[in-house]
């Protein structure tokens, strides 16, 4: 376990990602601890020194400590990293709840929608644990091994309170790993989300060979999309031509390290959903995101075709020729 202090952190969710940023974290001998629902998971990787399920061949740091009782995590560090699916975030906030007191504050890496509220994550940790509880959330153009690996890497975090801003990018940084600052959290949360969905786009486009004129398009086309939904619910402009916005677009929409792209190539391969979903093995959340985003522009009236036609895809069972088709067929206008 890690001592209790200002120094330490506690990162909720051993996924790729979560483990990423822990291995991060931890270096320089910072005490962080992960926590993971999985017993057996967890068992393995104290075991391993490593995550082998989703890391593997990278090997812990010294000081990072592993836990299995959620509680006994959240008492460990007066920062929490929640790094959980979108779809769990609420249920998480619920749980470790009882054990937040007033010099906790928590920062996530999640990234998408709620499912059935179609909230932002930040209107999510508003109703569970009020306006006045100080929280922040990162996000940009990062694969978790590479991370991990200590690759070049930079990211956004973003809060309306400048001093936890301040205090999570100096905690995150290293000699490769830098951190921007912004107070526009809906921007960087609307970037983080949609672009998963465009990852799904970009991925089908790619697998049915209609080459990189057609993927630069539909990422610039995207980021439109991304956009024109960020400024309807209030976000900044500026921050769609960062990191989290074009930054994480770009990356994720042309490397295969995307689950989400890697989920699209499947879709034109002629796969079904679920097998693609069975293939890729971790949680793609482009795919949800694109039920929600179509459930959400429907109300809002918010055009976002390429989104659309992933949710057809998906939902609707689309060919994804035709919805490639039905995009280029789509009435002539200016940009």
């Amino acid at each position: 376990m890690s001592q209790a202090g200002a120094a330490s952190v506690s990162v909720l969710g051993a996924g790729s990602w979560g483990t990423a940023l822990s291995i991060l974290l931890s270096q320089q001998g910072r005490p962080t601890t992960l926590w993971a629902h999985n017993a057996k998971h967890v068992g393995q990787m104290q075991s391993d020194r490593a995550n082998s399920r989703f890391l593997d061949g990278i090997n812990f740091p010294e000081s990072l400590s592993l836990e299995t009782d959620l509680n006994t995590a959240v008492k460990a560090s007066d920062l929490v990293l929640i790094a959980v699916p979108s779809h769990a975030f609420r249920e998480t906030l619920q749980l470790i709840k009882p054990n937040l007191h007033d010099g906790h504050r928590i920062f996530w890496a999640s990234k998408g929608l709620e499912p059935h509220t179609h909230k932002l994550l930040h209107e999510v940790v508003i109703d569970e644990l009020g306006e006045n509880f100080p929280f922040a959330v990162i996000s940009g153009p990062t694969f978790a091994r590479e991370v991990a690996l200590g690759l070049p890497t930079a990211i956004t975090v973003a809060s309306t309170n400048h001093q936890l801003a301040e205090d999570i990018a100096s905690r995150l940084h290293t000699e490769t790993f830098r951190a921007y600052m912004s107070d526009d959290v809906i921007g960087v949360e609307v970037g983080g989300a949609v672009k998963n969905v465009l990852a799904i786009a970009a991925g089908i486009a790619d697998g049915l060979g209609f080459g990189a004129n057609t993927r630069s398009a539909l990422i610039t086309r995207g980021l439109a999309e991304i956009t024109r939904l960020g400024m309807h619910l209030g976000a900044k402009h500026d921050t769609f031509m960062g990191l989290a916005g074009l930054g994480d677009l770009v990356l994720t929409c042309t490397d295969n390290q995307s689950r989400n792209r890697r989920f699209g190539l499947a879709l034109a391969d002629g796969k079904t959903p679920e097998q693609a979903f069975e293939d890729i093995g971790q949680v793609v959340e482009g795919a949800e995101t694109a039920r929600v985003l179509h459930e959400m522009c429907s109300k809002l009236d918010i055009e976002m075709p390429i989104s659309e036609e992933v949710y057809k895809v998906i939902y609707k069972k689309l060919d994804p020729h035709t919805a490639v088709k039905d995009l280029l067929h789509r009435e002539q206008k200016s940009e």
